[in-house]
């Protein structure tokens, strides 16, 4: 039954539709994938095989009364921020311990209507604080990729590790995913899969767990293009619940695929061009320029001269918000809770105990920039620079700029337990480089995997968009994934 596992959304969507598999033989052949290849891979955190199978047979029976939804048996992993009702939602951390939601996420209700089947919670980086999926409290995720002739073992990238690492080793269809500063493209570039951040607005963020509300938004991680733009119309949507998201229709994306890029304007911004940046990377970026210009596109230089500030003035923004989303997480009403002589000590305690390093330093830094004092020095400077970020795009696109193509990544996947990274915060604040200021602009990234470096390990391509403008990436980002290839690791787990 393995070979079911190795069928795309759109492929499974056909076998479904035509009754050449029930949505329960493929169902039962994901977990078994699951069952095989888990305690190696550390993708998933809770598995709901009953759930699963119970989805599967109902859509069985939809499929046969002739009222299948857009996903109806599609069996998919849920990244562990969003809310699920009855299930393990935990965002990854011993703070929320045992906390099970009597809620479902809008998202997820979403590919729930649509016929959609839970296979399970997927892990990640605690609270989606990092960049290597090695902060969570139920360990690493490992890479499925290996390099060439080494048996180390890499991160998937942060902090929707798992939901990469399952697209990849093929223990899900598809999987549902978040980026705040990068955490969809960077681990989607760095499993050779394709990721997506929507506009800010374009999906619901009601039911689930916030980092940085002006800059956290859903997305898909899939094996391909077409596969995320399936994903992304199923959960998309506007929501009384969420005052952010947006009363725009949502468009079929699908439809935008195989569409002619000839005559599109491209840019190429010159500040993306880093110090000490690996030659792969350059050749890559060279690589995906020269695919949409035998598209027929037109590639222009321009300019985004504020990019320099956008990782610092995001590390203001990012914890200064989770110091005070997170604040509600107190061990009074839910999760873990260490007893304390007084209630101060009780916060004290369970916090401590609750919350891992990464975190704490984040909420100590968020803490600090919003205290009196320090209030107008640092976050309302960083608020500034956002503004002229946000600019710097607005300008390009006014310009006469469809998309601007740039890398994901500066780098292909590293070691896990990578002492350098390790040692200095910085350095590992250093991979999302590329991919903040997509968030602090509140504009859509998409990663589309474009090559392997030397090392024989993918690298992606990201190409940002105009706000509400995801189907000129899907129809750009399909154009280079035809002419690159699709990119499977070699199976050791």
């Amino acid at each position: 039954m393995t070979e079911l596992t190795s069928l795309t959304i759109a492929e499974a969507r056909d076998k479904l539709t035509s009754k050449a598999i029930t949505a329960v033989e493929l169902t039962d052949a994901y977990l078994g994938a699951i069952d095989a290849a888990n305690a190696t891979i550390n993708a998933y955190i809770t598995v709901t095989p009953d759930k699963a199978r119970a989805m599967a047979k109902a859509s069985d029976e939809r499929i046969a009364s002739g009222k299948a939804g857009a996903l109806e048996g599609i069996p998919l992993g849920i990244k562990d921020l969003f809310a699920t009702e009855g299930v393990h939602t935990q965002a990854c951390s011993h703070i929320l311990d045992g906390f099970e939601p009597k809620y479902e996420s809008t998202v997820t209700q979403n590919l729930w209507d649509d016929g959609a089947v839970m296979l399970g919670k997927l892990n990640m980086d605690e609270f989606a604080m990092g960049s290597s999926n090695e902060t969570s409290y139920y360990g690493p995720v490992i890479n499925p990729w290996k390099a060439e002739g080494s048996n180390q073992q890499l991160v998937p990238g942060g902090s929707s590790g798992g939901s990469a690492a399952a697209v990849a080793a093929h223990l899900c269809a598809g999987a549902t995913a978040t980026d705040t500063g990068g955490s969809i493209r960077q681990p989607a570039a760095f499993t050779g899969t394709v990721g997506i951040k929507p506009t800010y607005g374009r999906c619901s963020r009601w039911g689930t767990v916030a980092f940085a509300s002006s800059l956290d938004q859903a997305g898909p991680i899939a094996r391909d293009v077409r596969d995320a733009a399936i994903l992304l119309k199923s959960m998309a949507s506007v929501d009384a619940k969420d005052t952010t998201s947006v009363d725009l229709p949502i468009p079929d994306y699908e439809a935008a695929l195989g569409q002619s890029v000839k005559g599109m304007k491209i840019g190429i911004p010159k500040e993306y061009r880093v110090d000490g940046m690996p030659e792969d990377i350059e050749k890559l970026w060279q690589k995906g320029i020269a695919y949409l210009k035998d598209a027929g596109a037109e590639i222009v230089d321009i300019t985004l001269p504020h990019t320099k500030y956008a990782l610092p003035a995001y590390y203001i923004v990012a914890p200064a918000e989770a110091s005070s989303n997170l604040a509600r997480y107190d061990g009074v009403r839910y999760g873990l809770r260490v007893d304390g002589k007084d209630i101060a000590d009780m916060y004290e305690k369970t916090r401590a105990a609750g919350f891992g390093t990464e975190v704490k330093r984040r909420i100590m830094i968020g803490t600090y920039v919003l205290s009196a004092g320090y209030y107008d020095a640092y976050y309302l400077q960083a608020q500034k620079v956002r503004t002229l970020i946000k600019r710097d795009f607005e300008l390009a696109f006014h310009a006469g700029v469809d998309a601007i193509l740039t890398p994901a990544t500066p780098s292909s996947a590293f070691g896990i337990a990578d002492e350098a990274l390790a040692a200095d915060p910085v350095a590992m604040y250093l991979n999302d480089i590329f991919t903040v200021t997509v968030n602090m602009a509140g504009l859509p990234g998409i990663a589309v995997p474009a090559g392997l470096d030397a090392k024989g390990l993918p690298l992606g391509l990201q190409l940002i968009g105009k706000p509400f403008e995801e189907e000129t990436l899907f129809r750009t980002a399909h154009v280079i994934e035809q002419a690159a290839g699709k990119f499977t690791p070699a199976k050791w787990w």
